[in-house]
């Protein structure tokens, strides 16, 4: 496909997730996109690959509203981004986090964090959700730093706990900007084992932003499904029916718990 086309998989009944329609974005003067169409449907994994100053962080800022576009319009569950208010639907894990180091939360707060929207921001967190946490704890493997200052941790480790937040509430769209960035390669496979699974067995729609080519391409293919300038998407559609019963995050751990166990 080229940069013209208007969708990257085949729409039917099923829902656009992410519409973006015509955008460019110029920063200083400098055309960081030009002209970019694409549309993710609902439960498609994206892979956005490109080349440093490609646009890919751009794209990812304007699609969650930290950018807004220089031209064009994007959307999100088909509603204006401008409009849009239902950001408990999203998950968004950057590539850096810009964290004060005396930042006085700890990592079990913020990672709880990720339950709160501006509609329930001051109600008391449920046993339920408190298990949503510990789980999130358990599958990025920072349980041990639960009581830990944010700040007190490593790069890599905050990384983990920001990935553990966006993962929390059970998004329906990720975006993640070089999720792994930091993390041992132990626990990037076991992440990836994780959003495999949620994607082929859950009603979860992603766009992943990745230099490990190898890991990309090994599920979701070799060859691009669209090209725009130096951006590549790569695309696995999952439109069908899976037969898992449950859809939240919890089972999703507990299938990962069960591969690490067959590992060791």
């Amino acid at each position: 496909m080229n940069s013209n086309d208007t969708s990257i998989g085949n729409a039917g009944c099923h829902q656009s997730i992410i519409t973006v329609d015509d955008v460019s974005f110029f920063y200083e003067n400098k055309q960081v996109i030009e002209h970019l169409n694409f549309t993710v449907l609902e439960r498609d994994f994206v892979g956005l690959i490109g080349s440093n100053g490609a646009g890919k962080t751009t794209l990812l800022k304007m699609i969650v509203g930290l950018l807004k576009p220089s031209q064009g319009e994007i959307r999100l569950f088909g509603q204006p981004l401008r409009t849009f208010r239902d950001w408990e639907r999203i998950g968004y894990v950057p590539q850096k986090n810009s964290l004060n180091p005396l930042f006085p939360a700890t990592v079990r707060e913020i990672v709880l964090s990720g339950l709160y929207g501006k509609k329930n921001m001051f109600r008391r967190i449920s046993k339920a959700e408190q298990q949503k946490c510990e789980d999130a704890l358990y599958a990025m493997r920072i349980e041990d730093l639960a009581s830990r200052r944010i700040g007190q941790l490593s790069g890599g480790q905050q990384q983990r706990v920001f990935l553990a937040r966006a993962l929390i509430n059970n998004p329906q769209l990720l975006i993640l900007d070089e999720p792994t960035v930091g993390i041992d390669a132990e626990t990037q496979a076991g992440f990836f084992r994780m959003i495999r699974h949620m994607h082929q067995h859950h009603h979860i729609t992603f766009l992943l932003v990745s230099h490990d080519m190898d890991m990309v391409q090994s599920y979701i293919g070799n060859e691009p499904a669209q090209k725009s300038g130096a951006l590549s998407f790569y695309v696995k559609h999952t439109h069908e029916p899976e037969n898992c019963k449950e859809t939240n995050l919890t089972h999703s751990i507990q299938q990962l718990r069960e591969q690490m166990e067959v590992l060791v």
